[in-house]
């Protein structure tokens, strides 16, 4: 296959969608960074020869590398990432994104793939993701569009529902071979019901060419789509042969450690040497691996839990979890915008659930008040055990919960509390502990803390922390644990490096007590130690993508609030929802976004995942990310918002485009009371 080469524009073409045309300048950037490259070649060859290990220089500011480990099967040496280097500018770049903007000099070369993780040395693009103390928690405010888009956003939908109707009732009686799968037939039922499927036909089978997008390679900064084609309207699709790459807005990669290169892909090589690539076992019937234990071990100390489970995947630890939790007689309080996976754990416990307004404290007070006060339903009986389920991150609506209240609720009114940390773990606060760290609230204040590998390590699975007997007593009564296949250990081994990253791994035992601390040399594997650069070993290089990541996620929120748009969530979410209400808008905004002169890919949501009248595109941002392709996103999102009506926001005062991509550093750390 070959990236997509454009169709030739008249020089003087302005459209939106017209492709760049290579730059000379262009050509000699790349020259004088391939020379700087290869002169860190020759300078790291001539470094190996006196030294078994060798880690790559970097620029002072940011050190993405990846280690030159000598091993006894295979070498890898720095000619290998000059090799990658040079295949991203061979690569044509009218897009714009294989290359840097400003290349380095030979000071400034980074080891990691620009398409990767974004080259980015300057300071001023940081910020430190953390809840000012003595500071009340505010809710974000919701805004309102004008009437004439909600009035068109119904006729939408009231439009779609007659004709679709229409044609179910006309179709079926002229072509009922087309509708056979809904009509019942030789004394069956119809397998799937019109009911059921309308909707999906009706209005998410327009939309079929933007969902579910085939990709290659690594989701990182940037992500290559393989192009295909329709030629039945979106009943089949054909592919083109042809590949765009185009700037990733829409994975969950907040730190950036999706990469094929560096020192945690250096441990995960060498982790499937050691250990293959599964455990094929469960956990209770032989598939616990020493490396299952140093990994539950290493995750307690980085939530500051006495011990943690480990789960390999993030939906069933929640729908295993609470139903060893919960029974009868329990009564769970969830918020109304939990997960499906929470949801689906709750009705296969057999408790009573009450929901209570997302993120209301009020509204859960006084269901606290009424449900200890009426206890169970007929009989009056105390409940054996209360127990309230949040979010950390609502992954929707890009809300952070008010954890400070609702630690204090549970003070008052003594119920168990589970805090659902999958989208803020690792992405939230100022080391990356999720939003515990955020708020500076004790762990111990949380009973059971859940969290994913999938969004901020690189990895997937989930973990439950708790207490020593807590965890002891779920790792039976969990269903994970006699029936889910264990986690491989490659998927461990990317856990354990990318989390020593994160904390930063000593030696001294004094600085790994207190919460958060660094992970002690003795519970990170010495082979995997082996692979990871001084500054992943020391955690220099996890701040930094903490600091990246607060930095572009409050950027972006605020920079579309300027612009004008409704988006809903917290300035430091890595979420950014932005509102589209119509749902024709949905595809277009898509296409459009990927069909401009530096691609995009986004992600768009409507009904039912969303209510009726608030379809979005959801942007997900990265610590891969650099300034520029925020500035980049934010130029194509201003262009198309404009052409499809999206400004419905009110600011005191609205900014232009280059005001926002000029004073970004301003705007990101303006404090909420001057906004």
């Amino acid at each position: 296959m070959a990236l997509r080469s454009p169709s030739p524009s008249s020089p003087t073409s302005l459209s939106m969608f017209s492709k760049k045309k290579r730059s000379p300048a262009l050509a000699t950037d790349a020259s004088a960074y391939l020379a700087a490259v290869a002169d860190r070649d020759r300078r790291a060859q001539s470094h190996q020869q006196s030294a078994p290990s060798i880690s790559s220089a970097s620029t002072p500011a940011l050190s993405f590398s990846s280690s030159v480990t000598a091993d006894s099967d295979k070498t890898r040496t720095a000619g290998h990432e000059a090799h990658d280097f040079a295949m991203d500018y061979e690569e044509d770049d009218e897009s714009g994104l294989t290359r840097p903007a400003h290349p380095p000099t030979s000071e400034q070369v980074f080891n990691t793939r620009h398409v990767e993780f974004g080259h980015c040395a300057n300071p001023e693009y940081r910020y430190v993701s953390m809840h000012k103390p003595g500071k009340d928690v505010e809710g974000y405010e919701e805004q309102e569009p004008p009437y004439y888009v909600l009035f068109s956003t119904y006729l939408s939908y009231l439009i779609l529902i007659v004709i679709g109707h229409m044609r179910d009732f006309f179709g079926k009686k002229i072509v009922p071979q087309k509708y056979s799968h809904l009509m019942p037939s030789n004394g069956y039922a119809a397998l799937t019901s019109d009911f059921d499927s309308f909707y999906t036909r009706r209005l998410k089978h327009r939309l079929e060419d933007i969902f579910s997008r085939p990709v290659t390679g690594v989701p990182g900064r940037t992500i290559v789509t393989l192009d295909r084609i329709s030629k039945d309207h979106n009943d089949t699709f054909v592919p083109t042969g042809n590949r765009t790459r185009a700037l990733n807005v829409s994975s969950y990669n907040y730190l950036g450690f999706a990469q094929a290169r560096g020192g945690c892909a250096d441990a995960v090589e060498q982790g499937i040497r050691r250990y293959g690539l599964s455990a094929c076992q469960s956990r209770l019937e032989g598939g616990t691996t020493d490396l299952h234990v140093q990994a539950e071990k290493l995750v307690a100390q980085f939530i500051g839990k006495e011990d943690a489970l480990i789960t390999s995947m993030g939906y069933a630890t929640n729908s295993t979890t609470i139903p060893a939790l919960a029974g009868k007689g329990c009564l769970v309080i969830s918020d109304e915008l939990n997960h499906a996976s929470i949801r689906v754990g709750v009705r296969l416990s057999g408790a009573v659930v009450r929901t209570f307004k997302h993120n209301n404290m009020k509204d859960l007070e006084n269901l606290l008040r009424e449900v200890i006060s009426q206890g169970q339903p007929r009989t009056h009986r105390p409940w054996k055990k209360i127990l309230v389920i949040v979010e950390g991150l609502y992954s929707m609506e890009g809300t952070l919960v008010n954890l400070p209240a609702v630690v204090e609720l549970k003070r008052k009114y003594k119920f168990y509390l589970y805090v659902d940390e999958a989208h803020s773990i690792g992405a939230m606060g100022p080391n990356g502990r999720g939003v515990v760290d955020y708020f500076g609230v004790d762990p111990r204040d949380v009973d059971i803390l859940m969290g994913t590998f999938t969004k901020s390590f690189g990895a997937s699975g989930g973990y439950i922390a708790g207490s020593k007997e807590f965890i002891s007593r779920l790792r039976l009564r969990s269903h994970a644990g006699p029936y889910a296949e264990s986690m491989s250990p490659s998927v461990l081994t990317q856990i354990v490096a990318s989390m020593s990253s994160i904390m930063g791994v000593t030696d001294d035992v004094s600085q790994t007590v207190s919460f958060p601390s660094f992970a002690p040399s003795s519970a990170v594997p010495q082979w995997i130690l082996e692979q990871l650069p001084p500054a992943l070993r020391d955690g220099s290089e996890g701040k930094e993508r903490l600091q990246r990541l607060a930095f572009n996620a409050r950027y972006l929120s605020r920079a579309l609030y300027r612009l004008g748009f409704i988006t809903f969530g917290h300035a430091d979410s890595a979420i950014i929802p932005l509102l589209l209400f119509n749902p024709g808008k949905m595809g277009v905004f898509s296409r459009l976004m990927l069909e401009r002169k530096t691609p995009i890919v986004v992600v768009v949501v409507g009904y039912p995942a969303t209510p009726l009248v608030t379809s979005r595109v959801r942007f997900c941002l990265s610590a891969a990310h650099t300034k520029e392709d925020v500035d980049t996103l934010l130029r194509a999102i201003d262009e198309v918002g404009t052409a499809l009506d999206l400004k419905h926001g009110k600011p005191k005062r609205r900014w232009t485009i280059d005001e926002v991509c000029d004073r970004a550093v301003e705007l990101v750390n303006l404090q909420e009371d001057d906004e």
